[in-house]
């Protein structure tokens, strides 16, 4: 199934993308696409229904955040070797963790915000994982067995803040709008190896990253087992597992966003996202 949420930010109703593509209804069956609708319970109730007996909704509505209220926004840096290369850093040896605030979520195709004081504000596409049950120290072979869908992200960062101001990375990577997620969930029965999944993202039309999550450093089984040693992952939660190369801080010159640049985004199978960068007032 591909899960969506649709309408005014702040008013987003549950959606579910039919076989033609077309965008259905879900607010008569559940309140919300949330950690306890993505639950196995709450998938197996809601792959019952026949989507054609959805109302179907009509025109171009918004589209936001595939999940609602996540406790955990948590992301993976250098997960991959070539981006490690071009960041000039070292491979890690152990998945590097960090958070993106909650409030950074924004819908696929809104505008991107940059900060006022922001100069060096940068792209990465990445794929999404879903939390679907709650894991605490779990096992790698088990792991996969707790992720309700995966999808596309795009982990915006302002890489002064993030590496020149000091302290953690999450100030480089939580500004409001430095989130896009979805535009859906795919569940994880639909995605037959989370590990071959082609990847890429234009800016301004031109091909800058181009991937394939085959060349992860940790594959998403290492890393759900791995973070819930460390923290219960709930239902809802969402983990970004990081980015290919091609980002601006890699590029020679250094480019970085700036009002007016758009970008389009998208992984294999779960969706493409498309934003318009301005600059936060």
């Amino acid at each position: 199934m591909k899960l969506l949420r649709y309408g005014a930010k702040g008013r987003e109703k549950p959606g579910l993308l039919d076989g033609e593509g077309r965008l259905r209804d879900l607010s008569a069956v559940i309140p919300d696409i949330t950690g306890g609708t993505i639950s196995p319970k709450g998938l197996a109730r809601l792959k019952k229904i026949k989507p054609g007996s959805l109302p179907l909704v009509r025109g171009t509505p918004r589209i936001g955040a595939c999940i609602a209220n996540p406790q955990k926004f948590i992301a993976i840096g250098l997960n991959y070797s070539d981006h490690a290369a071009e960041s000039g850093l070292q491979v890690p040896k152990e998945p590097v963790v960090f958070a993106k605030q909650v409030s950074c979520l924004s819908g696929p195709f809104d505008d991107v915000t940059l900060p006022p004081r922001s100069r060096k504000s940068d792209w990465e596409v990445e794929l999404g994982v879903i939390i679907g049950t709650r894991a605490k120290n779990i096992k790698k072979a088990d792991a996969l067995k707790h992720v309700a869908g995966y999808c596309t992200i795009n982990d915006l960062s302002e890489r002064e803040f993030q590496t020149e101001r000091s302290g953690q990375w999450t100030k480089g990577k939580s500004y409001d709008s430095f989130g896009p997620v979805g535009p859906w969930l795919v569940t994880a029965d639909e995605v037959r190896d989370p590990q071959n999944l082609a990847m890429w993202l234009d800016l301004n039309g031109k091909r800058v990253q181009n991937g394939s999550t085959s060349t992860m450093v940790f594959g998403v089984a290492h890393i759900v087992a791995y973070l819930s040693e460390f923290f219960t992952l709930m239902p809802g939660d969402i983990i970004t597992t990081g980015t290919p190369p091609g980002v601006g801080m890699g590029m020679k010159p250094q480019r970085f966003l700036k009002p007016g640049d758009t970008m389009r985004l998208g992984i294999e199978g779960l969706g493409e996202q498309a934003q318009k960068v301005v600059r936060d007032k």
